[in-house]
C-alpha cells in the first residue's frame, strides 16, 4: 500500500509538471519569449552593473546590453547566421538525406524486422539504453538515429513508442559522459583540467584516459538504471499507445528483402574495411592532423560518414530488393524525409536566436561564475562537497549547454580546491562530468532539445516541453542518486579513476 501511495503521488507530481509545461505556448513561441526575456534581463543587468571575474582568464565579465545600439545591430545582422549556424540544423539535415534513402528503400524496416525476430525481447530496453550511451563515440549519431529508431522498435513490439524514445534519450544524453571507449570529450576536458591543475602544480598533466575506469563502470550502471526506470516508471505512467501512427508489422522477410539485406551487409563490410585501411597504418589517410585515431575525421565528422553509409546501403538494398527501379526513387526518398522536418525547421529558428542572445548577453556565464564562487566559499567535507558539486554542475547545465565552456569556467575554481584538500584533478573532473550529464535530458538549452520535441510530436501532436521534462525527470533523479553513490563508493574504496589516475593528490 505504501509503495502504491508513493507511486500515485509521484504520478500526480509528474502529471502536474507535464500539464504546466504543456500549458505554456507553442515551443517555438516559448523560445521566442525566452529570447525577449533575455533581452530584457540584459538591459536590467547592464543598468545594475552585474559583473564577475572569470576564473579561467581573470577577466571581468559584465552583462552585455542587447537593447543598446550595438546589441540591436548584432541581433538584426546575426539572425540569419544564428539560424544557419545552429549546430543541430546542418547535422540533422545532412543525416536525414542519407537516412531518407535507407528508409524509403525499405532497409530500415527490414533491418528492424530481422532484429525483432531474433533479439530476446526482455533485453530490448537495455540494449537501446546501452546503444544510446555508446553512440556518443560517434558524434551526434544517437540523437539522429538511435532515438527515433527506438520509438519505431517499441511501437512495433506493441509498446509505447514514447517510452522507447525516452529510454534512448536517457542513454544518449543523460549518460553523455559514460562510455566503454575514449570519446572526443575526454581529451577536451583533460586539456582544460591540465591547465587548471597547473595553477597549483606547473608540471601536472591530466591524461585523456583520466576517468576511463570509472566511466566504463558507469556505462553499465546507467544502462541498468535507465532500463529499470523505463520498465518501472515510464511505461506504466505512459500506458499503452493510443495514437494514430500505425506500427511496423513484424513479418518474415521475402527473398528480395533477404537479398537486399545481404547486399547492404556487404556494403557495410566494405565501408569498415576502408575505414580500417585508413586508420590502422601509422600514417593512414583517415587519421587526424596529429596522426591519432581519436581526432580522425571518421569520428569528428561522423554525420558525413553516416550520410555516405546510409545512402549507399539504402541504394544497394533498394535495387536488390526491387524497391528502387530508377535513380529518381533515390532522390524521392531524400525529399520525403525532409517533409517531416518542417516543424523542426520552424522551431529551430526561434531556439537558435534564444541560445545566441543568451550567450551574447553573458547572463549564463555570470550565473556560472557566481555559483562557483558561492560553492567555493562553503567549507565542508569531501563527500558533501562532491554531492553539492554534482548538483551545482547539473544546475549550471540548465543554462549553459557546452560541457567544455562550463569546465573552462569551473575547472580553475574547483580543481585547485580539490588539490588543496588532497584530492586529484581527475576526481574533480569526474564529479563535474556526472552533473554535466544528468540534467541534459531536462534542459531546453540542450542543442537537440527542439529535435526531441519534434520526435515526440510524431506520435503525440500535443507533446511539448512539459511532456519531455516530466517524462525524463525520473531518469535525471535516478541517474543522480545511482551515479553519486557509485562515485562515493569509489572514493571510499580508494579505487583509481583511470590509468595512473589516483583519487589523491599530495597537497
Amino acid at each position: 500500500m505504501n509503495e502504491k501511495r508513493k507511486r500515485s503521488f509521484s504520478d500526480k507530481v509528474l502529471h502536474g509538471i507535464e500539464v504546466a509545461g504543456n500549458a505554456l505556448p507553442h515551443p517555438a513561441a516559448l523560445f521566442g519569449l525566452f529570447g525577449l526575456v533575455t533581452i530584457l534581463f540584459s538591459y536590467i543587468g547592464f543598468l545594475l552593473d552585474w559583473q564577475g571575474v572569470n576564473p579561467a582568464n581573470g577577466e571581468t565579465v559584465r552583462v552585455i546590453n542587447l537593447l543598446s545600439k550595438e546589441g540591436l545591430h548584432r541581433i538584426i545582422l546575426g539572425m540569419v547566421d544564428n539560424y544557419t549556424g545552429f549546430a543541430p540544423l546542418g547535422i540533422v539535415m545532412v543525416a536525414m538525406l542519407g537516412l531518407g534513402v535507407a528508409e524509403s528503400s525499405g532497409l530500415v524496416k527490414a533491418g528492424i524486422n530481422e532484429l525483432l525476430l531474433k533479439a530476446p525481447k526482455k533485453w530490448i530496453t537495455f540494449m537501446i539504453v546501452l546503444t544510446g550511451i555508446l553512440s556518443n563515440i560517434a558524434s551526434d549519431l544517437g540523437y539522429i538515429l538511435i532515438i527515433p529508431l527506438a520509438g519505431v522498435i517499441f511501437h512495433t513490439l506493441g509498446r509505447n513508442p514514447l517510452a522507447g524514445m525516452s529510454a534512448a534519450f536517457a542513454g544518449v544524453s543523460g549518460g553523455f559522459s559514460a562510455n566503454l571507449l575514449i570519446g572526443t570529450i575526454d581529451p577536451l576536458l583533460a586539456g582544460l583540467s591540465t591547465e587548471a591543475a597547473r595553477i597549483i602544480d606547473p608540471n601536472y598533466y591530466v591524461m585523456p584516459t583520466a576517468n576511463y575506469y570509472f566511466m566504463a563502470v558507469s556505462t553499465i550502471l546507467i544502462a541498468i538504471v535507465g532500463t529499470w526506470v523505463t520498465h518501472k516508471w515510464i511505461e506504466p505512467r505512459l500506458g499503452s499507445y493510443k495514437g494514430s501512427v500505425e506500427p511496423e508489422k513484424i513479418e518474415k522477410l521475402s527473398k528480395g528483402e533477404i537479398r537486399g539485406l545481404k547486399g547492404a551487409l556487404v556494403t557495410l563490410i566494405i565501408w569498415l574495411l576502408l575505414f580500417a585501411i585508413g586508420l590502422i597504418p601509422q600514417n593512414g589517410l583517415l587519421r587526424g592532423a596529429d596522426n591519432s585515431i581519436l581526432h580522425s575525421p571518421l569520428l569528428k565528422g561522423f554525420i558525413a560518414i553516416l550520410f555516405l553509409m546510409a545512402s549507399s546501403m539504402g541504394i544497394v538494398y533498394g535495387y536488390l530488393a526491387g524497391t528502387f527501379k530508377k535513380h529518381d526513387d533515390i532522390f524521392k526518398g531524400m525529399s520525403t524525409s525532409f517533409k517531416s522536418m518542417v516543424a523542426f525547421l520552424v522551431l529551430v529558428f526561434f531556439a537558435a536566436q534564444f541560445v545566441a542572445w543568451f550567450k551574447w548577453s553573458n547572463l549564463g556565464l555570470l550565473i556560472a561564475i557566481k555559483g562557483a564562487t558561492l560553492l567555493h566559499s562553503i567549507d565542508i567535507g569531501l563527500i558533501p562537497l562532491v554531492i553539492l558539486f554534482i548538483i551545482f554542475s547539473g544546475f549550471i547545465n540548465l543554462f549553459m549547454g557546452s560541457a567544455s565552456a562550463k569546465w573552462a569556467i569551473m575547472g580553475p575554481v574547483f580543481i585547485p580546491i580539490f588539490m588543496l584538500l588532497g584530492y586529484s584533478p581527475e576526481l574533480s573532473q569526474a564529479v563535474f562530468r556526472i552533473g554535466d550529464s544528468i540534467t541534459n535530458i531536462i534542459s531546453p538549452m540542450m542543442s537537440f532539445f527542439a529535435l526531441i520535441i519534434v520526435y515526440y510530436q510524431k506520435y503525440d501532436d500535443r507533446a511539448g516541453i512539459g511532456t519531455i521534462i516530466s517524462t525524463m525527470l525520473p531518469y535525471t533523479i535516478a541517474f543522480f542518486i545511482s551515479w553519486a553513490l557509485l562515485l562515493i563508493a569509489w572514493i571510499l574504496l580508494k579505487l583509481p579513476l583511470g590509468p595512473e589516475a589516483s583519487l589523491l593528490y599530495p597537497a
